[in-house]
């Protein structure tokens, strides 16, 4: 496995200023890299993917990259939003119950057909809810508003065209008056020929996929959603499903982070767990670099003896090229202390190595891999919102100091709330699950009090 990255280009790990060489933090303090300097050093290094055109039905969750502007207007035009019957507004003026206006009726207007017979005075047209609205006809009268053609009582429905009387001619008996263009869906209400239907910069979801099929159009220039690799290492992991031995752990993280790349908007690939193995890990990564954009692994970052990762990759790089191969450095924050980044393989495919403790690891993706995912995907927008709130909790919390800490919380939107949820311990799977928050104690702070207003990143 080697990598090469051409300065200019935006592959390989950028240097942020003040950066020494690699693995050296940029002014950190006692070698540790900032929260943000390590941000700024992954998103340097990434840039939005190449647009393709993509028809509807495989654009789902991907980016515009160009407006789209309406071609035919919506609806084309005129139709009913009723099932009733077109009429003139002056042949049902005064109309009531006791005294019904009698029109003549000439036919049928289904949907999809044509109105080419004109309702003329003391006449109507039985006509279908989207159909065209005939010539000469000014609104809709609703079937309700009607006795159906049965010269009886109020209709509750409208009769199928085989049982209307007398093949849907004959006569109408209409109770209420209506406004001119009432219950008529008029053309370019909706949408008008040459507006802007999307902007550059849409994330297409279903109304906005219906929308573009509604005005006609069948393919789209968008930026794909990146395809993200993402395994674990650990000879301890057994998957979920099988018989748990001695010494062993099933492997939560590949399917957490497979699951919140997803939810970042990527297609995800999850790799069973890889034994602490450097070739079998080099191989494996080798195998998934044909169907990747990035590449996530988790577990076998830190200072360990079989911590894998590190071993495998701290020297793929180009000793020619400065900045290439993966970094692995030391990041202020708590939990995710460990962390790597760089690019491998002959397309650069940029690479993040999380730590394998499950908070400390899904921390990590929020805060690295999540604006990364985003990033390629084009949009401006790429990290999680963040809000301020107050800290409800029975004692004081303590942090670190010089390091940035996330605890996981329960924000209430209304209340404007903030709990903390568990403890502090990176292994605490079941608070996580419970938590839809990151509680971010700054750096420069070791105490926070309750009742103190707070930084919270949301998570949902």
């Amino acid at each position: 496995m080697s990598s090469t990255a051409t300065p200019g280009t935006g592959s390989g790990p950028a240097t942020p200023a003040g950066a020494g060489p690699a693995g050296e933090a940029p002014g950190g303090r006692q070698g540790l890299w900032s929260v943000d300097d390590h941000l700024e050093d992954v998103l340097g290094a990434i840039h939005p993917l190449d647009p393709i055109d993509l028809p509807l039905p495989d654009a789902q969750g991907c980016v515009l990259v160009e407006d789209v502007t309406v071609a035919v207007a919506l609806p084309p035009f005129d139709n009913s939003s009723m099932d009733g019957y077109a009429v003139r507004v002056a042949d049902v003026a005064g109309a009531s119950e006791a005294f019904p206006s009698v029109l003549t009726v000439i036919g049928d207007v289904a949907a999809g057909g044509d109105a080419t017979r004109t309702v003329g005075p003391g006449q109507a047209a039985r006509i279908m809810t989207g159909a065209p609205l005939p010539p000469g006809a000014e609104a809709v009268v609703p079937v309700e508003w009607t006795d159906g053609g049965t010269g009886g009582g109020a209709a509750t429905a409208m009769r199928p065209a085989g049982a209307a009387p007398e093949g849907a001619t004959g006569e109408v008996r209409v109770h209420r008056p209506v406004e001119p263009r009432a219950h008529v869906r008029e053309r370019g209400s909706d949408v008008r020929a040459g507006d802007l239907a999307l902007p550059e910069g849409t994330v297409l979801g279903p109304p906005q996929i219906g929308l573009l099929a509604a005005i006609g159009r069948g393919t789209v220039r968008v930026r794909p959603r990146p395809r993200v690799v993402v395994l674990s290492t650990g000879s301890e992991l057994v998957q979920p499903g099988e018989e748990l031995g001695e010494g062993r752990i099933y492997d939560s993280n590949s399917f957490a982070l497979t699951a919140a790349a997803r939810d970042a908007g990527a297609i995800a690939y999850r790799v069973g767990a890889v034994t602490d193995d450097a070739d079998e890990l080099r191989a494996t990564i080798e195998d998934q670099l044909i169907r990747a954009d990035l590449l996530v692994t988790t577990g076998g970052v830190s200072v360990g003896a079989y911590d894998v990762v590190k071993e495998a990759l701290s020297s793929v790089g180009d000793e020619d090229e400065p900045g290439s191969g993966v970094d692995f450095r030391r990041l202020a924050m708590q939990p995710g202390k460990p962390q790597g980044f760089g690019t491998i393989g002959p397309d650069h495919t940029p690479l993040l190595a999380l730590p394998g403790n499950p908070v400390s690891s899904y921390v990590s993706f929020e805060l690295f891999v999540r604006p990364a995912i985003r990033t390629l995907m084009g949009l401006k927008d790429v990290r999680r919102p963040r809000v301020r709130a107050e800290l409800r909790t029975d004692e004081a919390l303590t942090s670190p100091e010089g390091k940035r800490q996330f605890l996981r919380g329960a924000y209430d939107a209304e209340k404007g709330t903030v709990t903390p949820v568990g403890g502090s311990g990176s292994h605490l799977v079941a608070a996580l699950a419970q938590a839809n928050a990151l509680i971010v104690v700054p750096e420069g702070t070791t105490t926070v009090e309750p009742g103190t207003e707070t930084e919270v990143v949301l998570l949902g």
